[in-house]
């Protein structure tokens, strides 16, 4: 299966997620809006969240996929199995002590998080409440990234893409079936979690199960109990991850005081930036998340062969492929932020304020979306070398640069400041990482590369203008009485954006079946 692909299957599995956390995301703003309450759970949830990016989908992945790509490429796959299985070991023990600790100090991490919180005791007790209850599930999510790891390092890529969606369907069953019948609605959210996490990691062991990962364990285990647990191949991950685990956290550490800005300023601005950011997840993760678990495995794969040429070549598709995909994208969302969150989030608790606010840190994260998954591409360039450093010294610039981009933009946008201060950084950091990959000669980007930009330009400039006209041709909030004809107006509006781009780029002379080709 060529790459394309491969990034075309999970990209349109990562929408049956998308359309599902989106049902989800409705729900969640139809029943419960934006309050305390909602900024509450935010922050319970978002601490699990930063873990799992942190041990997981983050550190470990770039740590892990490279190095069992090269022992799956040069001694097997026996090799890997019991490389897998050590490393496992290792994460489990480590994540239940976390777990355990977390469950003990809730207090002090909300408090960290959230110290804006402290005036209102009642939302502060709430959200330590919640962070114990769904702390377990980094747990159960970590052990299923690990898992999809070892699946994509087999080029099984769509039950991890899958995956997600189970989690979306308990959130629904959740608010419906369970929040009328308790007490606090809010806390089916909590049990949403840990019944959806439960869910993610059962599948992902049937997904082992499925590719035959399972077969000839017994004597893999007799070797791990004779050999050294702790050899040559586990001291390398380690080495990797430890630095990793500082680059991803310098991204966590900006969401954590973010996040405590936020709880400093108007209530339900953590609310309205966590809707944002649910949209924003869209495009993200059906590009930049499809494309970078594609690319670092066939990277590593091409840098343990010695491919230089083939590791330039797969990092010049997958950019022009961003730059094609994502720039109308940023385009549409920044012109259609008011439709967007009506059609999605406009109902029931959910006021016009929270309309009005919540289009705005829409507008906001727009502008860096480009950035955010343009990363996605130039990461795993320095990951698939198992070279770390690199994304370490730019990640400390970016966190430098997104605070002070917040002392300024806060005090002028308020919560969409936060939002503008994370895309610009994501712009600055992908702009960093591309330079270096050139200046080192991992990346050559090929002489067609300037026309092809211009060509894209045009394009987004004729979007703009008629995304722009049609946004104003509604009052969208008065149209939350008729959701139907809401939705039948946005959707025609999209789907015309679409076809204009797609048309104006065909009529210029971008080549549809170059940009497929890997």
């Amino acid at each position: 299966m060529t790459l394309f692909k491969s990034t075309l299957s999970i990209s349109l599995i990562t929408l049956v997620s998308r359309v599902s956390g989106l049902i989800r995301e409705m729900l969640f703003a139809s029943y419960f809006g934006a309050s305390s309450q909602t900024d509450a759970f935010f922050v319970a949830f978002r601490i699990p969240n930063l873990l799992r990016r942190l041990f997981a989908e983050g550190a470990l992945s770039q740590a892990f996929i490279p190095v069992l790509s090269e022992v799956k490429t040069r001694e097997g796959e026996s090799a890997c199995q019991l490389l897998s299985i050590k490393i496992f070991s290792i994460l489990f023990c480590l994540l239940l002590s976390i777990v355990i600790l977390g469950v003990i100090f809730a207090n002090y991490i909300v408090f960290a998080m959230s110290s804006g919180f402290q005036g209102d005791e009642t939302t502060q007790n709430l959200s330590v409440n919640l962070t114990k209850l769904m702390f377990p599930y980094i747990l159960f999510i970590s052990i299923s990234a690990l898992i999809s790891g070892i699946q994509n390092t087999f080029s099984e890529f769509k039950l991890p893409a899958f995956v997600p969606v189970l989690l979306n369907i308990a959130f629904i069953f959740s608010i419906v079936l369970l929040s009328p019948i308790l007490d606090e609605p809010i806390y089916c959210l909590a049990v949403a979690v840990i019944i959806g996490g439960i869910a993610q990691i059962t599948f992902q062991i049937w997904g082992l199960t499925r590719i035959g990962f399972f077969k000839g364990i017994g004597n893999n285990l007799i070797i791990l109990s004779r050999s050294n647990f702790i050899d040559e191949r586990v001291r390398k991950i380690v080495k990797i991850f430890i630095p990793a685990t500082f680059a991803v956290s310098i991204a966590q550490i900006s969401i954590v005081i973010n996040t405590n800005i936020a709880s400093r300023l108007e209530t339900g601005s953590i609310s309205w930036l966590s809707y944002a950011d649910r949209i924003m997840e869209f495009p993200t993760a059906m590009l930049g998340v499809a494309l970078g678990t594609v690319l670092l495995p066939n990277l590593a794969e091409a840098w343990s062969q010695g491919k230089d040429e083939r590791i330039s070549d797969l990092i010049d598709w997958g950019l022009k492929l961003v730059f094609f995909l994502t720039l109308p994208v940023s385009v549409i969302v920044y012109n259609l932020s008011v439709p967007l969150a009506s059609v999605i989030f406009h109902y029931g608790a959910f006021s016009n304020l929270d309309l009005e606010k919540s289009a705005t840190a829409i507008s906001a994260y727009s502008v860096g979306i480009i950035g955010l998954i343009s990363i996605k591409i130039l990461g795993p360039g320095f990951y698939a070398r198992q070279e770390i450093k690199i994304p370490v010294i730019v990640g400390v610039v970016t966190l430098v640069i997104t605070q002070f981009l917040n002392f300024i933009l806060v005090p002028i946008y308020q919560h969409a400041g936060l939002a503008y201060a994370v895309s610009i950084a994501a712009c600055f950091n992908a702009i960093v990482l591309l330079f270096i990959l050139i200046k080192k000669n991992i990346y050559r980007p090929c002489s067609s590369w300037f026309i092809f930009i211009i060509k894209i330009l045009i394009a987004c400039v004729v979007v703009h203008l008629f995304s722009a006209y049609t946004s104003e041709l509604f009052d969208w909030e008065s149209l939350r009485a008729r959701p139907i004809e809401r939705l039948f107006y946005f959707a025609l509006i999209l789907v015309t954006c679409v076809t204009v781009y797609a048309g104006v780029a065909k009529l210029i002379g971008i080549n549809f079946k170059n940009l497929i080709k890997s």
